[in-house]
């Protein structure tokens, strides 16, 4: 597939997508919001990609929707729009969250208001010294959308997901990575090839137990106990239907050598 305002790219089993929209530090319009679902999609359904790394071209991550193209009333909705409950931030958390490979970002700059949304929707982030985060929202006498006030609690806690949401403050790299919001903090230049590096460390375990470890993570999160032991029986079936993995996980222990997983 083609696209005109990200670039999707493959690694053997990473795909990278790159928010091509520099000039407006990769502000989330209409063609990118389709085009980001688009490539979601894409990689979603290739079994050969395992792992997403998303980042954005130029200065920025994603510095959130755009406001810069018009009233957003000029646009026609369609019947499918109007019956749409979430609206497009919505969609985009959702298509994140049910995106049942992990999802990286390789935040690369400024990452606010949706644009910060969608890194917290993804499963780990990678950042530098140029990576900053603000929340934006309550600045445009708004509050929360797009998911953040799922995700941002549940990545760095209530009362510090409260400050950031309530003074809309520069997060820059060095606090993000003490409170979490970063998993890894990298050199500039080397972000993109050490956050394509982590997902490379992930390929190479099996594909089924690693798509089931995403599946069960995400339920058992706010899980009881039981249910989560339960939940993690279910689970351990998906692996078990991967025979030939299975199969080789033992031989390439026993043999001492770095085992090769197809996901059959």
């Amino acid at each position: 597939m083609s696209y005109k305002v990200l670039n999707f790219d493959r690694e053997e089993h990473v795909a990278v997508v790159t928010l091509n929209r520099p000039e407006k530090l990769n502000a989330l319009g209409r063609e990118l919001q389709a085009e980001l679902h688009d490539a979601l999609d894409e990689a979603k359904n290739d079994d050969n990609i395992r792992v997403l790394v998303i980042t954005g071209a130029g200065r920025g991550f994603c510095s959130g929707a755009d406001l810069t193209g018009g009233p957003r009333e000029e646009h026609t909705p369609t019947q499918a729009e109007l019956l749409d409950n979430f609206g497009w931030v919505g969609r985009q958390a959702l298509a994140l969250y049910h995106f049942d490979k992990p999802v990286i970002a390789a935040v690369n700059g400024v990452a606010a208001g949706a644009g910060m949304s969608l890194s917290l929707a993804c499963d780990m982030r990678v950042g530098s010294e140029n990576t900053r985060f603000k929340t934006v929202f309550i600045e445009r006498n708004l509050s929360p959308d797009s998911g953040m006030s799922f995700f941002l609690p549940r990545i760095v806690g209530v009362s510090r997901a409260a400050d950031l949401i309530y003074t809309s403050r520069m997060v820059l790299a060095d606090e993000a990575y003490r409170m979490g919001l970063l998993d890894r903090l990298v050199a500039h230049d080397n972000l993109v090839e050490e956050a394509v590096a982590l997902a490379n460390q992930m390929t190479q375990w099996p594909p089924l137990a690693l798509r089931s470890a995403k599946r069960v993570l995400q339920h058992n999160v706010e899980a009881k106990l039981e249910d989560a032991l339960q939940y993690e029986l279910y689970g351990l079936s998906f692996g078990r239907k991967a025979t030939n993995d299975a199969k080789e996980s033992r031989r390439a222990f026993v043999e001492k050598r770095v085992p090769k997983y197809t996901g059959t």
